[in-house]
């Protein structure tokens, strides 16, 4: 039996298939949690509403409302909480859907129980660090305490709200961001004109081991490149480094930090 570091949370499974879901209630249940067990969408979304869980473990293919119609209405209630995705569909794009609708883990069926109970270990852990104050981290790729906004350009980076104020050609846009895309931005705006790889990156804004797929990264960068650029095929400040990452590009904007 894997051992945790945490302490009981309240975790609601979203799953239509009874087996699997009633043993991971169980062994769940072992290692001291509370657990709800939802049969389908809808009903996964009115437990989500009247348990108010710590972390949300959904399937994709379910009936009434599948796992990505419930990902979004989770994510539009609440853009922290921790979302682990168990799906018997291992396509890179059905992977590729969920990181970018905001899930924090995708694990593939079959799955080995413990690697499961480590990777639910692993969000409820980074979720008490999200709930404490963060201090600075150590190492070549620095983090710090930004403050609730970040000026670059005409852009204005809400991190309190996550959202974007984006002003290209004329025209204002605001954009809702994504926990990822803010802990991500934040590390390239606490190393500007610096070279990072895709590897530091991940590793330091998401807690991604070292050794994970990195073209994850990528789909992040695209999105950006359509936010703050002018021409995302001619980028200013979010610029590829061939074969080795990325770098924001702090000198192509008087780029201001502000705290409130």
């Amino acid at each position: 039996m894997v051992v945790t570091r945490n302490t009981a949370k309240k975790i609601l499974i979203v799953d239509d298939e009874k087996h699997i879901a009633e043993a991971i209630k169980i062994n769940l249940q072992i290692l001291g949690h509370q657990v709800l067990h939802a049969i389908n969408g809808l009903e996964g979304l009115k437990f989500y509403t009247e348990y108010n869980p710590d972390l949300v473990i959904v399937d994709l293919m379910m009936p009434e409302i599948d796992g990505f119609g419930v990902i979004r209405e989770i994510r539009k209630r609440d853009p922290k909480i921790p979302l682990l995705v168990i799906s018997a569909k291992d396509q890179v794009k059905e992977k590729i859907k969920c990181l970018s609708l905001g899930v924090d883990d995708y694990l593939s069926k079959p799955f080995d129980l413990d690697e499961f109970l480590l990777r639910v270990d692993r969000l409820l852990t980074r979720l008490e660090w999200n709930q404490a104050p963060q201090p600075s981290l150590n190492g070549p790729v620095k983090e710090v305490l930004l403050g609730d906004f970040y000026n670059f350009g005409d852009h204005s980076i809400d991190f309190k709200n996550l959202k974007a104020n984006c002003f290209l050609s004329d025209n204002t846009q605001v954009f809702d961001l994504t926990l990822q895309e803010i802990k991500i931005l934040k590390v390239f705006f606490a190393n500007p004109n610096t070279t990072l790889t895709r590897e530091e990156i991940l590793e330091k804004a998401l807690g991604y081991d070292r050794g994970v797929s990195t073209r994850t990264l990528d789909n992040f960068i695209v999105r950006f490149r359509k936010y703050f650029e002018v021409d995302p095929k001619e980028p200013q400040f979010f610029k590829s480094v061939r074969s080795v990452g990325y770098l924001f590009d702090r000198r192509s904007t008087n780029a201001l930090s502000s705290q409130n």
